[in-house]
Formats: C-alpha cells, structure tokens, sequence
C-alpha cells in the first residue's frame, strides 16, 4: 500500500471512530432498556407493548424533526438564519407533540392500537401508560438535534457525543434505580428513563450551544449577512426533502409490528423484537456513521479506492461478528444473559441471527453510496432507495402474514434484509451512474 494511500486510510480512521462511538452509544439504549424491562414484572407483555406500540408510534411521530440537524448545519450561517429555523422548530414540535398526546391520551389511541397495528389486547393498556410517560420525546428530540448541528457547524462535534454518553448514562441509572425498586412496571421504568436521558441531553446541548449562539448574534450586526439570510421559501425547499427519507425508514416499524401482531407467536415475536433489533443496530452503527467520512473525504486525491475498501473491511468484520454470534452459543446467551430472556425466547432470538447475517454487512456500502449522492447533491435517489426499502419489506411482511404458518420474528427480520438489500442495490446503481459521469473518477468505478 502506498504512503499516500496509506494516508488515507489513517484519516478515514480518524474521522470514523468518534461518529462510530456515538452511534454505538445510541444503538446500546435499546437492548439496555429491553435487558431491565426483562427482568421487572411481566416482562413479555412489556416488551412487547414497547417494541410493538411505544417505539415505533413514538419514532414516527419524531421523524419529520430528525433532519434539523442537517438543516441547522447547513443553514445557521447567520443569526436572523438562526431565528426564522428556531421559529420552525418550535412550529414542528408543537404540531407533533400535539399529535403525540391526541394518539396517547384520547380515544384515538384504540383505533390506531386496534385496527392500524392490531396489537394483541393483553399490551394495548401497557403501551398506553408508556405513550403517556413519551409525550415529552419529539421536543426533546427536537431541541438536541437543531443544537447538535450548530455545535457541529462551529467545529466542535466532540459535544454531540459527551452528551450521548450523558443520555446514556442518566438512562442506565434511571433503569438500575427501577431494577433495584422492583415493584414498578417495566414499561414506566424503560420509557421513563428514556425520556429522562433525552432530555438531560438536550439540556446539556442547550449549554454548550450559548457561547456559539452569542458568536452568532454578532452577525446580526454585520451588513454582509443582510441578503444572505435564509428565507422561509427557500427552508422549506431545503426542508421538505429531507424530511421524508426518515419518515419512510421508520414507518417499516410499526407495519413490521401490525404484521408480527398477526403472524404465529405474536407476543413472543414482538419481545424478542427489540432485543434482536438493538443488537442487528449495534453492528450496523459502524457502517451508518460511516456516510459523513464519505462526504468529507470523496474529493481527497486516491481516496476513493481507500473508502471502497475500508467499507469492505468493516462490512466483513461485522458480519463475521454477527456469523460468530449466531454459530455459537454466544447469540444464545445475548438473548438470555444479556437481554434477559427466558429459555424459549433466548432461543427464538438466537435462530433470527441467521436471517439477519447480511444486515450489518450492507450498512457501510449504503453509506459509502449515499455520501457519494449527498456529496453531489442527488439526495432525491436518497429517497427513492428508502421507499424501495419500505415497499419491499412491506410486501414480505404482506406476504409473511398472508401466509400465516411462519413465526412473526423470522418473517420479520427476513423483510428488513430484503428491503435493505434492494435499498442498497439501488443505491449501487445510481452511484454507478453518477460515477460514469464524473471525469476525474472514471478510472476508480464502483465495484
């Protein structure tokens, strides 16, 4: 390997590991909750109540808000910017809250339970209290992000992963004090300490960001910034866009648990569920955190070839690691050690690792592909990949509960690899294109 290339790699490296870290940190919040919630009283009918209500309804209310901090990166370059965002933000949260408490603490919560996700009515009850105890969520969610991505525009990114430690850390001990009690419901204590953890983040966000924010108040001042400030025009062209790639990715999760719901084995599926998905989460964390690498470096002189093939290398090494999970009695003791299922259950989870096996090897060529987009600007292909994504893995889940004779978990997981396969396939041929028609990259093709 030559020294320039050698280089390269050094750098991809360096700028990887904090964003891996921090998306690890995230991705360890799910099966940290579901482990103590397996262990307070009820714990299948808990865990099944989150994975297959709390979560899912709670993530789709959110998603139209996870963009901010995209558009607050960009789009803060001057403080009336910073203002006419603040005001829409706030707009965003107060509509989707508002949504929030209509699903959690009216009569429309039976509906959407019983006719949209068909829940098994011995969770219906449980899933309210913890959509009740959720409400604060999309603000704080809302809140953190548009801070993140100013914190990130001014240089300083090291704040957004001190406060995924924080969040993590008020989560678990939120999690232990209710561990330690014992007499509280599994589904108060898992959504209470998430809650808890979110918000203290989004508290510290708020500090760190003051200094910046004051920085950016003396552009108010400065005659230069006078024609440059952004528009409501043009932030909701800027906006719009972005806001649907999330909504789509997560409205998979309530139709996966409207299917599971329906399929064999539905309460046993949805606890297994979000066990198996923290830990499908966790080992594709590398490769989702890997997009901002690519965006950042694309244009680097033989850089290309270095990210091609760091994306193999981690796309090989979390699949080894998920191959050696489901082949041994590791995966096993995952789901009953560490996730603190029953026997029957530990075993469901550990034969899904199987069907899951090309989950975390997919996740750093999706990112390498999509930051080539991004970097380009063809973020409308971006979208096109994940409703292909969501179209797919709806028909198998369509599919899966026509058929009605295959345990809801298998099917369910065996969904979300074809559709992130289809996902990624599209996503390999528009960068195909893209590369075809970029001069200064037509020796270095996608693979």
């Amino acid at each position: 390997m030559s020294a320039e290339s050698s280089l390269d790699v050094r750098r991809i490296v360096r700028l990887w590991w904090p964003l891996a870290g921090s998306w690890l940190l995230m991705g360890l919040e799910l099966p940290l909750v579901a482990a103590v919630m397996a262990r307070l009283p009820d714990p299948t009918i808990n865990l099944a109540a989150y994975s297959g209500v709390v979560f899912p309804i709670s993530l789709v209310i959110e998603a139209p808000v996870i963009m901010l901090l995209a558009a607050s990166t960009a789009l803060s370059n001057d403080w009336a910017s910073y203002r006419l965002l603040r005001s829409f933000m706030w707009v965003m949260v107060g509509l989707l809250t508002g949504l929030h408490v209509l699903v959690a603490f009216t009569p429309l919560f039976d509906p959407v339970v019983d006719h949209v996700l068909g829940v098994p009515v011995a969770i219906r009850e449980p899933a309210r209290w913890g959509l009740m105890i959720m409400t604060p969520w999309t603000g704080a969610i809302a809140v953190r992000r548009f801070h993140q991505g100013i914190m990130i525009r001014a240089g300083h990114s090291r704040a957004v992963v001190v406060g995924t430690m924080l969040r993590l850390t008020v989560n678990g001990t939120m999690l232990v004090a209710g561990l330690l009690w014992g007499a509280v419901s599994g589904i108060v204590v898992g959504t209470t300490a998430v809650v808890m953890g979110v918000l203290m983040e989004a508290l510290y966000i708020g500090l760190r960001v003051r200094p910046f924010l004051v920085r950016l108040r003396e552009t108010a001042r400065s005659p230069s910034h006078e024609d440059a400030s952004l528009t409501l025009r043009r932030l909701f062209a800027f906006y719009a866009p972005l806001a649907v790639t999330p909504v789509l990715t997560l409205l998979a999760l309530p139709v996966a648990s409207a299917a599971m719901s329906r399929m064999p084995r539905a309460v046993d599926s949805l606890a297994v569920w979000p066990i198996l998905a923290g830990l499908s989460f966790s080992l594709r964390s590398f490769g989702l955190a890997y997009q901002e690498v690519v965006v950042a470096l694309f244009d680097r002189p033989a850089a290309f070839r270095s990210l091609v093939t760091f994306a193999g290398v981690l796309s090989c090494s979390m699949s080894g690691i998920m191959a050696l999970l489901a082949a041994t009695p590791l995966g096993w003791l995952w789901f009953a050690i560490i996730g603190g299922l029953e026997d029957s259950l530990a075993s469901l989870g550990s034969r899904a690792l199987w069907i899951a096996l090309l989950m975390p090897a997919l996740s750093p060529f999706e990112s390498l592909f999509q930051g080539l987009l991004v970097k380009k600007q063809e973020t409308g292909k971006v979208t096109q990949a994940v409703a292909i994504y969501l179209a797919v893995t709806s028909m198998v889940l369509v599919a899966g509960t026509a058929y009605g004779r295959v345990t809801g978990l298998y099917v369910g997981i065996f969904a979300a690899a074809v559709g992130l396969s289809c996902q990624a396939l599209w996503l390999w041929r528009c960068a195909r294109r893209l590369l075809s028609r970029w001069p200064a990259l037509s020796r270095e093709q996608v693979p």
